[in-house]
């Protein structure tokens, strides 16, 4: 973001001065008036509007990748997932250590930037969402695991909590994501809900809340779930405990 300039004004009197007393003539009006342009390295500059404070997006752009790559004061992506995912793996051995026997127990993830990172596809398009693009990447099934949700489905599964992926991709994208998740090594799980074609809802909030009921209509108690987007975690049929991983890559309603 660029700083505004600041610059120096010379006050120049209009009156002629007289000196006394050691013999020197008058001094023009014209003389002493020099024009703001000619006297002024730097050109005027009114007062910033609002907007300034705005932060470049070339700049956020830059923020973005030096958070991910841990090289800025803004923080360290992978740091941050570790921490969120170790406060999901606590509640989980907690919950579990007290679970009553009949009790059926889920663990409930999201994918995209949750279970599997996009961050290839997304630099790759300079932060641009294009479509096409996206489900090329997607087809290719290359998406690598974040480690920390990693852990977190080995030991649900070590504990006996059945996993649920829940994900806005649509259902046409079933066998690429299911052959991702499995070369990642997620490879057994109870459910994979996916988007239907059809718009049965306006928002992912709408259609996750409803996936988490029929979670719940098989007889499962969601005891975690996590998510990288708000849209992931609230809603109706909310876990008993939520984690939300940090995403300031994108935003999902």
């Amino acid at each position: 973001m660029r700083s505004a300039t600041s610059f120096r004004m010379s006050r120049w009197f209009g009156s002629v001065v007289a000196v006394i007393g050691i013999g020197l003539a008058p001094v023009s009006v014209e003389a002493q008036q020099v024009p703001a342009a000619q006297n002024d390295s730097a050109p005027q500059v009114s007062a910033l509007a609002p907007g300034e404070s705005i932060q470049n997006l070339d700049q956020l752009k830059d923020e973005l990748k030096q958070y991910h790559d841990c090289t800025c004061e803004c923080g360290c992506y992978a740091k941050d997932l570790d921490l969120q995912a170790d406060r999901a793996l606590q509640f989980l051995r907690q919950r579990t250590a007290h679970r009553r026997a009949e009790e059926k127990l889920a663990l409930v993830l999201d994918i995209d930037e949750t279970t599997l990172s996009n961050y290839e596809e997304m630099v790759n398009a300079d932060f641009e969402y294009n479509g096409n693009a996206f489900n090329a990447w997607v087809s290719s099934a290359k998406a690598p695991a974040i480690p920390g949700t990693l852990r977190i489905y080995q030991e649900a599964k070590r504990l006996g909590v059945s996993v649920f992926f829940i994900t806005g991709r649509p259902e046409s994208q079933r066998a690429v994501t299911e052959q991702n998740l499995r070369g990642q090594g997620f490879d057994n799980w109870q459910q994979l809900a996916l988007r239907n074609a059809a718009p049965a809802y306006t928002t992912v909030l709408e259609y996750k809340s409803a996936a988490r009921g029929d979670v719940e209509a098989q007889g499962y108690r969601i005891v975690l779930n996590v998510g990288d987007q708000w849209s992931d975690l609230k809603g109706e049929h909310e876990a008993e405990y939520s984690v939300k991983y940090p995403d300031p890559y994108y935003f999902i309603k």
